[in-house]
C-alpha cells in the first residue's frame, strides 16, 4: 500500500501547479506537511491594512491558515516545513491560494494591492523563477503591479547579492517588495540597504505599548525618518489599542495593520475604517529642515504615454503645475503646464494639436530644471533656485532618493515653509505647543521690568506647574503627558482671552510642563481661579474614567518606589510688583522661587490645585 510517506511535492512548469511523485521515505514531520498540500488543507484569510489618514483600504495581506481550524498556529507547519525541506512547496502553495481566492473575491479588478508573504530560501531556490510568479498572477487575472512581495527578514544570513539580483528581477517585473516584521532578525538594516524595497512592516513587538515605552518609540521614530529620506512607505503591524494607533499616527506613518483596524477573514471588507483624525505630533515636535518633508507625490506619466493623458490630467487638475515623467524610477523628463498647453497642444497658430495628436510624452516631453535629493536642506534648495533661468524660475523641483523618483515641491510651498520657520524663529516658539520659548519670556520680562522701574507701572508674574507629572508621564505614557501640557497651554490661552486689561496679557512656556503668564494685577487671581477651574474638568480626559473615579492612581516615584499619587493639578505661583520692587530678570527668578516652593507646598498638602500670590499677601 502506498502511503504519503512515499511521494512529494513538484511545482511543474508545463502545468503551472504543484503535483506529487514517488520518493522516498520521508519523516512523520515532513508527511505532515504532504498531507496537508495532498488533501488540500489550507485556506487563506485577508487581514486589511489601511491608510492612516483616512482609513481607507489600501491593500491586504494574504494569511495562510488551515481550513478546517483556522485557529492553528500555521507557524509551527512552516517550521515544519523549514526543517523538512519541503518549504518551497508549502509556500507556492500558499502563494496560489491567495492569489486565486483574491481573484475569486473580485480583488484584481481593484486597486487595491495583494500583500503575499514569502521567505529568501523560497525566492533564491533554484525550482523558482520569476516567469512563474509573473504566468500565475496574470492566470488569475493580476496585474504585476498589484501584488507585494513581502519578504522576512529571517533566513537572509546568506548570498545577499544573489538575493539582490533576484529582488531586481521581480521589481524590473513590475511587483513592488516589502520588508516583513522589520527589526525582529539580525539583518534589517542589511537587507534594507540591498533591496531597496517600495515598504518595510515594522514588527509588532515595536508597536505595542509604544505610547507606554519611550525607547520602542525613538527606535520607531527614528526608522520612520530613515525610511522616509530613503522614499520607503511604513506599514505599522499590530496596531491593537486607541493609544497606538495616535502614536504611529503622530509620526507620519502612512499606513498600519492590526487588530484595531480589521482582523483576518475569509472575505473582503472594502469599507474605510472610521479613525481618528491624524494628529502631526511629530511635526510640531520636529522643524521641518530637508526638502523631503514637504515634498508630495505626484503620480508621474511614463514615456509612451499618449499627450491626452496629459491634457486630461491638467484639466481635471487646475492646481497641477508639472507632472514628471520617469523610467524605471527615474526622472527622464517632465510636462509642465503652461508650456505644454500653450506651446504643444495650441501652438503659434493653433495647429498645436494637429501636430502633435499622434506623439509620444517622450516625444514633447522637456529637461527636468531643477532634480535635487530627498536629504538635501530646504535652505540648500532655495539657493539653488537663484540659479535658473528667468522662464524656469517657478517650476516645481522634482525630488529624488537616490536618483529615484519620489515627489515634487512647489515653489510657493517652499517659500511658504522658509517663511513660517523664519516666524517661528523669530517667535522662539516652544515646538510642543506653539507658545513663545524662554528667549521670548526673558525679553518680554526685561520690558515690562524697564516699565515698572521708569515708569512705575505693576504687573503680576505667574508661574505654572504641573504636580505629580514625572509619575504621571510614566505612568500614563508620554503621549498622554503631551496632551497634557497642549491642553494645559490651550486652556491658557482661553482664560486670558477677552481679559480687561488684553494689552498686559503674556503666555509663554519655559519648557516641559512649566509656563508663565504676565497679567495685571486686578486680573491674576481670577484668571488664575478660572485655568484651575478648565483643569478639573479635563480629569476624567487625562486619568480615564476608572482612575478618575477612585481619586489616584499607583505609579513609581523618583526612587522607583511605589507610590500612591493624587490625580493632576496644578500649583500657580505669583509674583506681584506691588509687593515687591522687581529690579532685574534674575531678582525676579529669586523671589519667583520662594513663591512656587510655597505653591508646590500648598498643593501637596491639599492633594488639590493651589494658588500662592507672593508670601506677604498669602493668607
Amino acid at each position: 500500500m502506498l502511503t504519503n510517506s512515499n511521494i512529494r511535492v513538484k511545482w511543474h512548469v508545463e502545468s503551472n501547479c504543484i503535483k506529487t511523485e514517488w520518493c522516498t521515505p520521508l519523516s512523520s514531520t515532513s508527511q505532515t506537511v504532504l498531507d496537508i498540500l495532498d488533501q488540500d488543507c489550507l485556506d487563506t484569510y485577508f487581514q486589511p491594512i489601511c491608510s492612516l489618514i483616512d482609513g481607507s483600504v489600501f491593500g491586504y495581506e494574504s494569511l495562510a491558515r488551515l481550513a478546517n481550524n483556522p485557529s492553528t498556529n500555521i507557524c509551527q507547519i512552516f517550521r515544519n516545513a523549514i526543517v523538512t525541506r519541503t518549504i518551497i512547496f508549502l509556500d507556492m502553495r500558499c502563494r496560489e491560494n491567495a492569489v486565486k481566492k483574491a481573484s475569486e473575491l473580485g480583488l484584481a479588478n481593484r486597486s487595491n494591492l495583494l500583500f503575499i508573504n514569502t521567505a529568501p530560501d523560497v525566492l533564491t531556490d533554484d525550482a523558482h523563477s520569476v516567469k512563474m510568479a509573473c504566468d500565475m498572477v496574470k492566470k488569475y487575472g493580476f496585474k504585476n503591479e498589484q501584488v507585494v512581495i513581502e519578504i522576512t527578514e529571517e533566513g537572509n544570513g546568506h548570498n545577499c547579492q544573489f538575493m539582490k539580483r533576484v529582488i531586481q528581477e521581480y521589481k524590473d517585473a513590475g511587483f513592488k517588495i516589502a520588508i516583513d516584521d522589520f527589526g525582529a532578525g539580525y539583518g534589517g538594516l542589511a537587507m534594507l540597504s540591498n533591496i531597496e524595497p517600495d515598504f518595510i512592516k515594522i514588527d509588532r513587538q515595536f508597536i505595542s505599548d509604544i505610547d507606554k515605552a519611550a525607547i520602542k518609540y525613538n527606535l520607531v521614530d527614528s526608522i520612520v525618518t530613515l525610511c522616509h529620506r530613503l522614499g520607503i512607505k511604513v506599514i505599522a503591524e499590530g496596531i491593537e489599542r486607541d493609544e497606538e494607533l495616535k502614536i504611529v499616527q503622530s509620526m507620519g506613518i502612512e499606513f498600519g495593520q492590526g487588530y484595531l483596524l480589521g482582523r483576518p477573514a475569509s472575505t473582503f471588507n472594502f469599507n474605510a475604517v472610521p479613525i481618528p483624525k491624524r494628529h502631526n505630533i511629530s511635526k510640531s515636535t520636529r522643524e521641518i529642515s530637508t526638502i523631503f518633508d514637504i515634498t508630495e507625490y505626484v503620480e508621474p506619466l511614463t514615456p509612451d504615454t499618449n499627450i491626452f493623458e496629459a491634457q486630461r490630467r491638467f484639466f481635471q487638475d487646475k492646481r497641477l503645475q508639472m507632472i514628471p515623467v520617469i523610467e524605471n524610477s527615474r526622472i527622464i523628463g517632465i510636462i509642465q503646464r503652461n508650456r505644454f498647453l500653450e506651446n504643444k497642444l495650441i501652438g503659434n497658430f493653433g495647429f498645436g494639436m494637429h501636430i502633435n495628436a499622434k506623439k509620444k510624452i517622450k516625444q514633447l516631453m522637456e529637461v527636468p530644471s531643477m532634480i535635487v535629493e530627498a536629504d538635501l536642506y530646504i535652505e540648500e534648495v532655495a539657493q539653488r533656485i537663484n540659479g535658473r533661468e528667468f522662464e524656469l524660475l517657478y517650476d516645481d523641483i522634482c525630488v529624488t532618493s537616490h536618483g529615484k523618483y519620489v515627489g515634487t515641491v512647489t515653489i510657493a510651498k517652499l517659500l511658504h515653509t522658509i517663511t513660517e520657520q523664519n516666524i517661528r524663529l523669530a517667535k522662539n516658539q516652544n515646538p510642543l505647543t506653539g507658545l513663545p520659548g524662554n528667549d521670548a519670556i526673558r525679553k518680554v520680562i526685561q520690558k515690562k521690568i524697564d516699565q515698572h522701574i521708569h515708569f512705575d507701572i505693576h504687573f503680576d508674574v505667574c508661574y505654572i506647574d504641573i504636580n505629580h507629572f514625572k509619575p504621571y508621564n510614566d505612568h500614563y505614557g508620554f503621549e498622554k503627558g503631551d496632551l497634557v501640557i497642549q491642553t494645559l497651554a490651550q486652556i491658557l490661552v482661553d482664560s486670558v482671552a477677552y481679559s480687561e486689561h488684553e494689552q498686559f496679557n503674556f503666555i509663554g512656556h519655559i519648557g516641559g510642563d512649566d509656563f508663565i503668564l504676565m497679567l495685571h494685577p486686578k486680573d491674576s487671581l481670577n484668571i488664575s481661579a478660572k485655568i484651575i477651574d478648565k483643569m478639573e474638568k479635563e480629569l476624567i480626559t487625562f486619568h480615564g474614567e476608572e482612575d478618575f473615579q477612585k481619586g489616584y492612581y499607583v505609579s513609581k516615584n523618583r526612587k522607583n518606589e511605589t507610590e500612591i499619587f493624587p490625580l493632576l493639578s496644578i500649583a500657580i505661583a505669583i509674583v506681584s510688583t506691588e509687593v515687591t520692587c522687581i529690579t532685574s530678570y534674575a531678582h525676579l527668578a529669586s523671589v519667583a522661587a520662594e513663591v512656587k516652593k510655597a505653591a508646590k507646598q500648598k498643593a501637596y498638602q491639599t492633594k488639590k490645585s493651589a494658588i500662592c500670590r507672593d508670601r506677604r499677601l498669602n493668607g
